[in-house]
């Protein structure tokens, strides 16, 4: 997303990259012979706003002030705003376990971030945290009032998306000017975030909130910067210093604590 900012506003590229694929999944449904009809608006329009309009552009403002790196980071404390919602307002009860690794994660993601050696503004910092809050939002309001429609998962995803992304328009003109410079690499850009990103990314993460309980589907999603950081170490050559790989040790061990069987963290009866 960072490459398609040198050719375009933030606002207006987010715009672009949630109505286009919002319209071809909506063109897709009666191919698969699933109903075109919107969802009800009192329960796709909120869904849209927090988890379109919010999370894309405040991630695309972040990108525009700050570095990708910590910036994605910041974005993926979702998993912690997440199962703190669940907990409050789906009553997901928390054991010990689930609390230290809310703990053991913060640790990581901060040492991962190092604010006392990242050169991350303070507005970026700001807008990619409001990113992840309006993702935990989203994702807590799909999970608690999703199953009440019984809709299909790629009609709520096509509809969700195009009303967000005419919520981001409407901003974009509201605070941009437009600029949106169309060379070959800010095309292939724009391909790449509407089809493999938007389209499919957005279908693959409303299938696993579906799924799979709410705090083991917002703690899997830190494996994305994490992964993240270990790819750009193996194509890149971006070696990660030691702050990343005690963030990474701290994230996957949270993770261990989160998803392994409760049993075996249970003391052995007599």
């Amino acid at each position: 997303m960072k490459d398609g900012l040198s050719d375009s506003a933030p606002l207006w590229f987010g715009s672009i990259r949630t109505i286009v694929p919002g319209l071809l999944l909506i063109l897709l449904l009666p191919l698969l012979k699933k109903s075109m009809t919107p969802p009800p608006m009192r329960f796709v329009l909120p869904l849209a706003l927090l988890q379109t309009t919010g999370f894309v552009g405040f991630t695309m403002l972040a990108l525009e002030e700050g570095a990708v790196g910590a910036t994605a980071i910041l974005v993926f404390t979702m998993p912690i705003w997440l199962t703190l919602m669940a907990h409050t307002f789906l009553h997901e009860r928390l054991t010990k376990r689930h609390w230290l690794a809310i703990l053991v994660a913060a640790v990581g993601l901060f040492l991962m971030i190092a604010p006392w050696q990242t050169h991350l503004a303070l507005a970026a910092s700001l807008f990619a945290l409001l990113s992840g809050i309006a993702w935990a939002g989203g994702s807590l309001w799909q999970k608690k009032y999703g199953p009440l429609y019984q809709l299909d998962m790629i009609n709520i995803t096509a509809w969700q998306m195009l009303f967000g992304g005419f919520f981001l328009l409407a901003s974009a003109m509201l605070l941009e000017d437009y600029r949106m410079n169309w060379t070959p690499h800010f095309a292939w850009v724009v391909f790449y975030n509407l089809i493999p990103v938007g389209a499919v990314g957005w279908l693959m993460w409303f299938y696993v909130l579906h799924n799979l309980p709410t705090k083991v589907a917002g703690f899997g999603s830190l494996l994305i910067p994490t992964i993240g950081v270990l790819a750009a170490w193996i194509q890149l050559g971006e070696e990660p210093d030691t702050f990343e790989f005690l963030g990474i040790l701290f994230i996957l061990t949270a993770l261990v604590m989160i998803l392994w069987p409760t049993k075996l963290f249970k003391p052995p009866t007599a």
